[in-house]
């Protein structure tokens, strides 16, 4: 289950980049991306990658990110998600 959510909520923020930063589709992907990432590794362990205390800063950006496309604010907001996936990667 958790696959075919994070795969859908790719394929969701891949159509809505391609229709022009549709808030919508991006807003429905990143919420199937999150919860699929939650279905694969398990609430406590998605919660202790996110709030580390050196990824705070990725990650309070790549949420704000997910809050700000909620808000109808997609470039911004998909900006501030990548800048967030960057440093939570690095």
């Amino acid at each position: 289950i958790g696959v075919g959510l994070v795969g859908f909520g790719l394929f969701f923020i891949l159509f809505g980049m391609l229709l022009y930063f549709d808030s919508v589709l991006l807003a429905f992907g990143n919420i199937l991306f999150l919860s699929g990432l939650v279905f694969i590794i398990g609430f406590r362990r998605t919660f202790t990658f996110f709030f580390q205390r050196p990824k705070l800063k990725g990650t309070s950006f790549f949420l704000g990110g997910v809050v700000i496309v909620l808000m109808r604010w997609p470039l911004l907001g998909m900006l501030l998600e990548a800048y967030g996936f960057i440093n939570l990667f690095r």
